[in-house]
């Protein structure tokens, strides 16, 4: 049996920087980086993510999945799976997924994913190389979570009163993205995607889209589609695609 490699760090700038760092050195599939705190913890769309010291679990996974490029967006919605699957066995939560990447409980958020892939020139492998990067809050700052983000963050403390351990919740969590990855490679994306959908934390809600071009499209989420994008069908009955963007909830559709 393989034995994991898991590099266990104090304070860095982004567990996802140094995987990716890694990976291109050869760092075989599998491995992980984890740290108690991220100086620089990325998020979305150039996003930060507030990575305090004891309060959560910060780690960046190494895969190399046998996938086509068209795929590996696919492996997000994958990962969301297995992270909200991990949570509901450690601690019989019910956390959803707000498309493409937040984790949410009581409809707030309590973790993200950031996936990174990168082709490694003069590779021999033909699968590239793919991070995927995940903070989650376990517990709350003693003085509470910042302004900004205080009535959109919660952790997972806050849910329960089971007792956390990072260890157990970090070894239960790469096992199933691993899991879920594998399921991926095998063409199992319709089962994932349908157990994705149940845990839709917006299909049927009103969305608010501010397009890669900063137009602002207001519709109801239709959810996921077979490839995993976002679809928002607006009140002229149109459908629009989402690829890439801010995607939030919105009150109602403008007449």
């Amino acid at each position: 049996m393989n034995v994991r490699e898991i590099i266990r760090l104090d304070v860095t700038e982004s567990t996802n920087s140094i995987a990716l760092e890694l990976g291109n050195k050869g760092a075989a599939p599998g491995t992980v980086v984890v740290a108690n705190s991220q100086t620089g913890g990325r998020g979305r769309l150039n996003r930060s993510w507030l990575s305090l010291p004891g309060m959560g679990l910060y780690f960046s996974i190494i895969l190399r999945p046998r996938l086509a490029p068209e795929n590996l967006p696919k492996g997000t919605l994958a990962a969301g799976l297995a992270l909200c699957k991990a949570v509901e066995a450690a601690y019989s939560l019910c956390p959803q997924i707000k498309w493409p990447n937040d984790l949410l409980l009581g409809g707030r958020k309590f973790g993200g994913i950031l996936t990174e892939t990168e082709s490694i020139a003069g590779s021999d492998s033909t699968y590239p190389l793919v991070i995927v990067g995940v903070g989650l809050n376990l517990s709350s700052p003693e003085e509470g979570f910042p302004a900004d983000i205080e009535e959109r963050a919660t952790a997972i403390s806050l849910h329960t009163d089971m007792e956390i351990s990072p260890e157990m919740l970090l070894e239960t969590c790469v096992t199933a993205v691993e899991k879920e990855v594998g399921r991926l490679e095998k063409g199992d994306f319709p089962l994932i995607l349908e157990e994705w959908l149940q845990r839709d934390a917006i299909q049927g809600k009103v969305l608010t889209w501010v397009t890669p071009g900063s137009k602002l499209v207001t519709g109801v989420s239709l959810g996921p589609d077979a490839d995993g994008v976002l679809r928002i069908r607006d009140r002229a009955g149109t459908i629009h695609t989402v690829l890439s963007g801010d995607v939030n909830l919105a009150g109602k559709i403008p007449e």
